[in-house]
C-alpha cells in the first residue's frame, strides 16, 4: 500500500476509539443503550497492515452479535448518532485498502445485516442499515459518496428477499450506474468544442492526470470547486508543469450562458461544451448531479469517480 505509516495509523485508530465515550447507567431490560463496541487487535499483529485488515474483518462483530432491537433511536441498542459515527469511521478507513479488498468487506456488513434480520423478523435493522448505508456512499450530496465501494452492497440488496418489492427497480437501477466506468477503466473518450470553435479530443490530452469536471454556469457548487482549485498551489504548480490538464466540460444546451459565463472559468483549463451531446444522450458517464469530477490517469484511466474535489487534491502528485 502507498499510504504513510501516520494514514494507516490514523486509520487505525479511527476503527478502535470508543464512538460512546463514558459508559452509560444501565438502562432498563426493555431500553437497553449500549456504546458501539470497539474492536480489539491482538498483540501479535505489529504491522500496520495487518492491523488494519485485522480491524476492517472484525470492525462489525460486537455490534451484530450484540443485545437490542432497532427502533427511532437506535440500531441494535446503540444510538443512532453513534452507529453513523462508526459507519463513517470504516467507510473512511475502506478509502485506504486496495478496492476489491474493501468491496469484499462492504459484502460481508451486508451478509451481517441480512444475517441479523432473518435471526429476529421483528428488528428492523435491515431497513435502519440499508438507508444509512445508501445515504453514506451513494447520495450525491454525501462527502463520502463512493459508488465502487457501494456496488457489491447494492448489487446484494437488488437480489435480497429482505428488500421491498417496490425498491428493488430502484436498486437494480443504482447498480447499473456503479457498475459504469468502475476504478481503474479507461474512461469514454469524447470530443469538446472550446470557445473558438476548435474540436477536442478526450483521450488526445496529454498529461499525467487529466480533471474531468462536468460544471454549468451559475452552478454555486460548480463555483466552490473552481474556487477550491484555483486556490490550491499544487493544482497551479501541476498545471505550470503541464502535468495536469483540467477539462472543463458543459453537457447541456444553453450556449449562451455558456459563453457568458466564461470569464469565471481558469484560462488554464480547457473549457469546452459536448456539441453532439453523447455524453448526456448516450451516458457515456453516470453523472447524477451537477458538478461530477473524474480523476484520470495519464493512459486515461479512471482514478477517482465522482469523488468530492477535496479527494482529488489529496490524490494529486
Amino acid at each position: 500500500m502507498k499510504h504513510s505509516r501516520i494514514i494507516i495509523s490514523a486509520a487505525i485508530l479511527l476503527l478502535t476509539i470508543s464512538c460512546g465515550g463514558r459508559k452509560k447507567a444501565a438502562a432498563p431490560a426493555a431500553q437497553v443503550v449500549r456504546s458501539f463496541p470497539q474492536v480489539s487487535i491482538p498483540s501479535a499483529y505489529t504491522d500496520d497492515d495487518e492491523r488494519i485488515a485485522y480491524a476492517v474483518e472484525h470492525y462489525w462483530d460486537g455490534f451484530f452479535d450484540g443485545p437490542g432491537r432497532t427502533d427511532s433511536a437506535r440500531v441494535l441498542g446503540v444510538p443512532k448518532v453513534e452507529v453513523e459515527q462508526a459507519l463513517s469511521n470504516y467507510i473512511g478507513v475502506l478509502d485506504h485498502l486496495p478496492l476489491n479488498e474493501a468491496q469484499k468487506s462492504m459484502s460481508v456488513l451486508f451478509d451481517k445485516i441480512a444475517a441479523r434480520q432473518m435471526a429476529d423478523t421483528v428488528d428492523r435493522v435491515y431497513l435502519a442499515m440499508t438507508e444509512m448505508v445508501a445515504r453514506y456512499l451513494y447520495d450525491p450530496n454525501s462527502p463520502m459518496r463512493d459508488e465502487d465501494i457501494y456496488l457489491p452492497f447494492v448489487h446484494k440488496m437488488a437480489a435480497s428477499p429482505l428488500t421491498r418489492d417496490d425498491m428493488r427497480t430502484a436498486y437494480r437501477h443504482e447498480e447499473q450506474m456503479c457498475s459504469m466506468n468502475p476504478r481503474g477503466s479507461v474512461a469514454p473518450d469524447f470530443t469538446i468544442t472550446l470557445k473558438n470553435g476548435t474540436h477536442v479530443s478526450m483521450h488526445s490530452v496529454r498529461a499525467e492526470r487529466t480533471l474531468l469536471f462536468f460544471s454549468n454556469p451559475g452552478c454555486h457548487t460548480c463555483l466552490e470547486i473552481i474556487e477550491k482549485l484555483k486556490a490550491d498551489p499544487n493544482v497551479q504548480k501541476l498545471l505550470d508543469e503541464g502535468r495536469l490538464a483540467v477539462l472543463n466540460v458543459y453537457i447541456d444546451e444553453d450556449l449562451e450562458a455558456w459563453r457568458e459565463y466564461m470569464p469565471v472559468y481558469p484560462k488554464e483549463w480547457m473549457n469546452g461544451y459536448d456539441a453532439s451531446h453523447i455524453i448526456r444522450e448516450d451516458i457515456l458517464y453516470c453523472i447524477r448531479a451537477i458538478p461530477s469530477l473524474y480523476l484520470l490517469d495519464a493512459d486515461k484511466r479512471i482514478l477517482l469517480k465522482d469523488p468530492p474535489v477535496e479527494r482529488v487534491l489529496q490524490a494529486l502528485p
